[in-house]
């Protein structure tokens, strides 16, 4: 996940070096991107003594890097020569091919991470791409915003190339907590963007109630302070839908039926306030799918086969 516009698998990375580059050995990286994300990246590099030289489309951003001790290249091609590995950080798929086509001979023989946000369909493109042209691929989410790198919560899923990942693990643990999800460059893309869905339903819902207490004077500040304990607390009710999902058995005992869950009053409320009921509205048609399939006396977590097999 970035805020610039730039996201357990097979294997758990954390804190786990054996057989890898010791965590000291300097390594010489080229980060192409200064977005807010990009320069964060850099920045951890540059704190943790690697040789980082960096470019960007428009000048000036290299400035405080530079000032770290970081090397700002004229061109992307001089970032991209300068080591062996290449970290790109920029606006969409189609700004990554822009910038790395031209340079696809210089890349060869060297290790490109993209962090860049894209699609699973785009990352396995780009990891095509990078094959044809001798380039080691290696695709990265990452979940956190740029003032989180490096610090605790932060981590990055990683997918392409396990070599890659075991011989850099070391420098990509610096951004935060490094998971590895297997050779499909996609994995990690569709990790970081199913993770992210998640996010921002919770979000919406979250906007959906402080819009329906504001017309009683409740503002959104006084809200939040009940709603961040609340929805946490819920969070804890994953594993147990989990389960439940994963059996395949909606009928077991102890949830709450479809029917029970009818959001109707919650609907009834929001328009009584005047506000919309979008966010909640769409819950409750996964709701109503299922309950008019004749499923109401089966659990709330049955709505997932509303969303694993659209109508």
């Amino acid at each position: 996940m970035t805020t610039d516009g730039n996201g357990n698998g097979n294997g758990n990375a954390n804190g786990n070096n054996s057989g890898n580059d010791s965590g000291n050995d300097s390594v010489s990286v080229g980060v192409l991107g200064l977005g807010a994300m990009g320069g964060a990246l850099a920045t951890a590099l540059v704190k943790a003594g690697h040789g980082t030289t960096v470019w960007n489309r428009s000048p000036g951003k290299a400035d405080g890097l530079v000032a770290l001790g970081a090397r700002a290249a004229a061109t992307a091609g001089d970032a991209v020569r300068s080591g062996d590995l290449v970290v790109v950080c920029l606006f969409d798929h189609a700004s990554v091919h822009e910038v790395l086509d031209p340079l696809a001979g210089d890349l060869a023989g060297r290790t490109l991470v993209n962090v860049t946000t894209t699609s699973p369909e785009q990352s396995r493109e780009l990891a095509a791409w990078a094959e044809r042209a001798g380039i080691t691929y290696l695709d990265g989410g990452i979940m956190a915003v740029p003032q989180m790198i490096g610090e605790p919560g932060s981590s990055v899923l990683y997918s392409g190339s396990a070599d890659a990942f075991r011989r850099y693990e070391p420098l990509l643990d610096l951004w935060g907590t490094s998971d590895y999800f297997g050779e499909d460059a996609g994995l990690a893309s569709l990790y970081d963007l199913a993770l992210l869905a998640g996010m921002y339903v919770m979000f919406a819902g979250f906007m959906q109630g402080a819009a329906m207490v504001a017309p009683a004077g409740v503002t959104a500040r006084e809200f939040a302070s009940r709603a961040a304990p609340w929805l946490t607390a819920m969070t804890g009710a994953f594993q147990e839908y989990a389960e439940v999902i994963d059996g395949g058995d909606y009928t077991v005992e102890g949830q709450q039926s479809l029917e029970f869950s009818d959001l109707g009053d919650i609907l009834a409320a929001g328009s009584a306030q005047g506000v919309g009921t979008d966010a909640i509205a769409m819950v409750q048609s996964l709701i109503r799918r299922q309950i008019d399939a004749g499923h109401g006396t089966e659990g709330f977590a049955r709505i997932y086969e509303s969303i694993r097999r659209p109508a």
